[in-house]
This record gives structure tokens, sequence and C-alpha cells, in this order.
């Protein structure tokens, strides 16, 4: 009788195979932990290496060692590809080179993943300041001065305005600049340098008005600034106010004597305050005084013009010189007292002879000064 085939016993494999299955996940999951460990400790690496080459890039940076920084920066990629931060600082240090091309090519990609970064605007609208994109220059700086700052928002919020003040007033935009100036005096408070600083720009952008309120400002919050003072002083001269200029350019002198541009400025203001016949207030007697003393200054300045012609006084002056001599006999102390009305009508003939000399002659004298300012004076009251 054949006897079957003997089956194979499973009983011990199935009792193994729970234990096999154990350690193998087990070999596994050590595997995976150890991958794991390994992965984290790379990249833990490649943080340190990207900190440590982005830590020198900065303070090369900092310290205006772009080439370094350009160097530094790019290491430091290279272990942390596609890091905006480390992206926007090489296109710095790149701008410091003036390899602008290059800078400008990160830029445009950085402010496309994200339009509201204030840094990178910044940087396009000086790239566009130097290749004279006024227009690209604006957007940017605009950009810049509304958008999120990672710190000091106020701050350098206000630093972008004040560059952007700089760049309109370099390029003559002073409306623009006025603008921007009205705009930042909301921002300053109680801070008289700052004051006085914006009082300065003012001045520049020709707004005379605001000049002097801002510089009233300064020395409210801080009395005898030479800086304020002195700026005040010429504000008020520029906008003809010349009694308010004297008392400010001379607290500027007593505070800062070796200040020349005060100092010359007051003297010319002496000399506008001493020739000024209109001045309210005035005895007739020291008003006649000064008519005669201003004729006279007038006629010098025909003989000095026609001194330096070759003959005669120079073209456009003749007609002027003929009625200084018709009207000279009249104008004396007892000629005016007679007729009061002459005084008028010899200071507007001054007037008309130095401004016309001042475009034909040579440079005049600070007494002429004194008469072309007076003039001015008073053709805009």
């Amino acid at each position: 009788m054949i006897k079957p085939p003997k089956l194979p016993d499973f009983s011990q494999y199935l009792r193994r195979e729970p234990v096999m299955l154990a350690v193998l996940s087990g070999l596994a999951i050590i595997l995976i932990l150890a991958v794991s460990g390994l992965s984290r400790i790379f990249y833990a690496q490649q943080d340190a290496l990207a900190t440590r080459w982005s830590s020198r890039g900065t303070a090369d940076l900092n310290a205006g060692n772009y080439r370094a920084a350009v160097t530094e920066f790019r290491a430091a990629l290279r272990y942390a590809r596609g890091d905006y931060a480390y992206q926007l600082s090489l296109a710095q240090a790149l701008v410091g080179l003036k390899r602008t091309d290059e800078a400008h090519a990160y830029l445009i990609n950085l402010w496309g993943r994200q339009p509201e970064n204030a840094l990178a605007n910044l940087e396009l609208a000086r790239i566009a300041a130097s290749k004279g994109e006024t227009a690209q220059a604006l957007r940017y700086y605009h950009n810049a001065i509304y958008a999120t700052w990672p710190d000091n928002q106020e701050t350098e919020s206000r630093r972008a305005r004040l560059e952007l003040i700089h760049y309109l007033l370099g390029i003559n935009a002073e409306t623009q600049a006025q603008a921007q100036l009205i705009a930042l005096e909301a921002t300053i408070g109680d801070n008289p340098s700052q004051q006085a600083q914006l009082g300065r720009l003012f001045l520049v952008a020709h707004d005379e008005n605001h000049a002097l309120e801002a510089f009233r400002r300064s020395l409210r919050l801080k009395h005898n600034n030479p800086e304020a003072l002195a700026g005040a002083g010429e504000a008020a001269f520029q906008l003809g106010l010349y009694p308010t200029a004297r008392r400010y350019l001379e607290s500027a002198v007593a505070v800062s004597p070796g200040d020349t541009k005060s100092v010359a400025l007051l003297r010319t203001t002496g000399f506008v305050l001493q020739m000024d016949p209109f001045r309210p207030q005035i005895p007739v007697a020291r008003r006649n005084r000064i008519v005669v003393a201003a004729f006279a200054a007038a006629g010098k300045r025909l003989s000095a013009c026609a001194a330096s012609g070759a003959a005669g006084p120079p073209s456009g002056l003749e007609n002027l010189d003929q009625q200084w001599e018709d009207l000279k006999p009249h104008i004396t102390d007892y000629g005016l007292r007679r007729n009061p009305d002459l005084a008028n009508t010899a200071m507007t003939l001054v007037f008309n002879i130095e401004q016309k000399a001042t475009t034909l002659c040579k440079a005049p004298s600070e007494t002429d000064q004194a008469l072309l300012l007076i003039a001015k004076l008073h053709e805009e009251n």
C-alpha cells in the first residue's frame, strides 16, 4: 500500500514569522530614523554654513566691502538656494559694486515674488534713478515709502521719503519735492534737529514760508539752535522780511560767530534796512536823506558801467543816464522838501538803473545789491 506524501510542517514557520516581521519592521524603522537623522544633520550643517557665510556677508555689506560681500552671499546661496533674504543682500552688494544689470536681474525676480518688499523697491528705485528712468524711480520710491519694512516702519519709511526728496531736488522737480516735504512734515513731530533739516530742505526747494515755519518749530523745541537760527534768518531774508531776518541773523552770529553766510546775510540785511526809504514810520527828513543817497549810488553805478565800456554807458543805459542827469539838480534835501513826489520819481529811476545795470555791467556793490533787493521788495508789494 502506497503511503500519501508527508505534508511539510508549517507550524514552526508560522511561529517564527511574527518574530521575523517584527525584526524586519524594527530594522526598517531604525534605518528610517537613521536616514532621517542623517538628513537632519545634513540640512542643519547646510543651514549653519549658509548662516555663517551670510553673517560674514552682512558684516562686509554694512562695512562697504562689497566685493567680499558678493562672494560670501553667493557661498550662502550654495547652501540655501532660493533664500529671499540672501538674494536681496547679494543684489545690494552688486549695487554697491555698480554692477547694476546683475543686481537688477535679481531684484526684478525678487520683486515678482514679493512686490510689497520695501528693500527690493528701494534698490530698484536707486537703479532706475541712476539710469535716469524718472517714472520708474518715482514708482519704486513710492512703493518703498508705503511698503512693509521688517522693523522700524516709521523710521525707514521716513528715510525712503527723504531719499526721494533728495532725488527730486537733484532733478529740479521742486514742486514734487515740496509736496513730499509737506508729507514728511507730518511725520517728524517734536524733534528739533529733524525740524531744522526739514527747514533746510524747504529752502532748497524754494518754499521759504514752510522753511521759516519749520525753523521756528525747531527753535521752540531748542532755543539758540545755531542751524535753526541761521535757517530762519535766511528764510526771512528770502521772503523780504528784513526786520525778522535781522533778528534771527543777529542771534545766529552771536551763537556761532564763524558762520560766514549768516554774517554776510546780516550785513546785506543792514544795508537794505538802512537804504529803504519806504519803510513805515520813517521820519520825512530821514527818508529824504535816503533818497538822496540812493540816487547818488545809482549815479555811481552808471559811471562804473560807462567806465567798463569803450565809450559811454553800455547800449540800453543811455536813456537812463540822461534821465538821471536831468533829475539830478532836483534831488536834494531842499528839492525833496519842496516837492515830496520827487522821492517816488527818483526811486523809480534808481530801481530801473540798478535792474538794467545788473544785466549789462559788472557785479553790483553791496549798496547796489541792497537797492536791487529793495526794488524787488516793493515790486512784490
